[in-house]
């Protein structure tokens, strides 16, 4: 029996060992990038078991089957689609300004097409103002009304706005709502989800997770998209999900939540109603069909003083190209560049990329929350405040709550605005969307939004901030350890 214990321990010694190997040597192959690699060969030392099971869990971006056939399968039919849309030559346009031509033809390269124009942008930044605005638009609805968010909770003006879609349902509109299954977990378990269903609504969970298949597709990929497309006209895109900040998260104490929206009408919708096809085809291996379109040349006219595009991210989406736009617009940069996001922790060429716009002469402000949900980010996004501060970037925290807007905003001229974090997660794995839009008066607008979080902000000085407590820096450090991983 001795002899059996002892062969035992060592056949378990041997398949541990063997497995570590394994996973090293993936980390090899797939080229990681040296801090990723790092991150995970210290989480595998430090912590043994742990490690492992956290990069079986989240180290690969892996799929089921069906969803990767059903992805290959949905490809082609978004390239399809493209095509189709290039047929209305006249809602595209060529002219770009010179801080947005890089980025403009980085999109037309990655995508496929050129910026959009003939659209009218509304910038919202009330939440009150945004869901009364969203409710009248539902009332009018006539044909279809897609909606995806990532959180959706049930109180407050939400049920005003599910008493809409009801009624919408009642009178012969088709509403498709998905929603990620965690971060819509406790919507799934309220009585609305069923009364919505009832009344016809089709209701799908994103992503949803099961326990018997923890191994075979990666749990923290997340449907993090965030908008509403009413009759292939109207559409809403931004940060804000389907919450009253009122109620949402209140016992976190944060303060409320603080975000914006897009209004749009126009053929931007168009491409949205693409992406979320996409999206539904590969949870629900359902085809949405939506061509043939009519577009009002007359308003395209009428709004053709500004382009966009519309990039999106997640499995199936050209690789990195929120990323990549981001980096591409940053460098552009000439005059100011003004940057707002819930959490920080860029990647090592963002980083550089923010602190070479502040050391060629750009003013560069960063407006983050001084007080956030995740502790972790918290922490961990200190580590990069030293290094901006000597690059002499402006780091302010806004005291007005949790400030959840993710915007960026060059020269007054070029915007990127959606629902991608300066995170690792939001720009290389989970599904986002972002819409670049070169327009100076949109921009000016933009700016005075971010002026206003400025004026309810700390600013950080760098002095005070290199004689912060030694034991602080010990416990940021710790964090950064794990920031490719946040």
């Amino acid at each position: 029996m001795i002899i059996v214990h002892i062969i035992f321990n060592w056949l378990l010694l041997l398949g541990y060992w063997m497995l570590i190997f394994k996973i090293i040597k993936i980390l090899f192959i797939k080229r990681r990038s040296v801090s990723e690699f790092t991150a995970w060969v210290l989480a595998i030392y430090i912590l043994p078991i742990v490690g492992i099971v956290a990069y079986l869990l989240l180290g690969e971006l892996n799929f089921e089957k069906k969803r990767q056939k059903r992805n290959k399968i949905v490809s082609f039919f978004f390239k399809e689609w493209i095509n189709n849309l290039k047929k209305y030559r006249y809602i595209f346009s060529e002219k770009n300004s010179d801080v947005a031509y890089s980025v403009f033809e980085l999109c037309k390269y990655r995508q496929g097409m050129h910026g959009l124009t003939g659209n009218d942008i509304q910038l919202l930044i009330n939440t009150q103002d945004i869901i009364q605005q969203l409710i009248c638009d539902i009332k009018i609805a006539k044909k279809n009304i897609e909606i995806v968010f990532y959180a959706w909770q049930v109180d407050g003006l939400i049920n005003q706005v599910m008493v809409a879609l009801i009624d919408a349902a009642h009178r012969g509109v088709h509403c498709r709502i998905m929603l990620d299954a965690i971060g819509s977990m406790n919507f799934f378990r309220s009585i609305y989800f069923n009364k919505m269903r009832e009344a016809g609504i089709i209701i799908v969970k994103a992503l949803h997770i099961d326990i018997l298949h923890i191994f075979y597709r990666r749990m923290d990929l997340r449907q993090h998209r965030k908008m509403v497309l009413i009759d292939n006209y109207i559409s809403y895109v931004g940060s804000m999900n389907m919450v009253d900040p009122k109620f949402f998260k209140k016992n976190v104490g944060v303060g409320k939540w603080v975000d914006i929206m897009l209004r749009i009408k126009g053929p931007a919708t168009i491409v949205m109603k693409m992406i979320f096809s996409f999206d539904w085809i590969v949870e629900t291996g359902k085809r949405i069909l939506f061509f043939p379109i009519k577009f009002n040349i007359f308003s395209i006219k009428k709004f053709s003083n500004h382009t966009m595009h519309i990039i999106a991210s997640g499995p199936g989406f050209p690789k990195e190209i929120i990323h990549q736009a981001l980096l591409t617009s940053i460098y552009s940069a000439r005059k100011i560049l003004v940057i707002t996001t819930p959490y920080l922790i860029p990647s090592n060429d963002l980083l550089c990329a923010i602190c070479s716009a502040a050391q060629r002469g750009v003013k560069v402000y960063i407006i983050i929350p001084f007080s956030n949900d995740s502790i972790l980010v918290n922490w961990a996004s200190r580590v990069f405040f030293s290094e901006l501060l000597e690059a002499g970037v402006f780091i302010y925290q806004f005291k007005g709550g949790l400030l959840h807007t993710k915007s960026i905003l060059i020269d007054n001229q070029l915007s990127l605005i959606g629902t991608a974090n300066l995170d690792m997660r939001s720009l290389w794995l989970n599904f986002e969307i972002t819409l670049i839009i070169d327009s100076n008066d949109f921009g000016k607008n933009l700016f005075l939004v971010q002026k206003k979080y400025i004026s309810r902000s700390k600013l950080i000085e760098a002095i005070s901030w290199s004689k912060r407590p030694y034991w602080k820096k010990i416990v940021e450090r710790f964090f950064y350890l794990f920031s490719p991983l946040l």
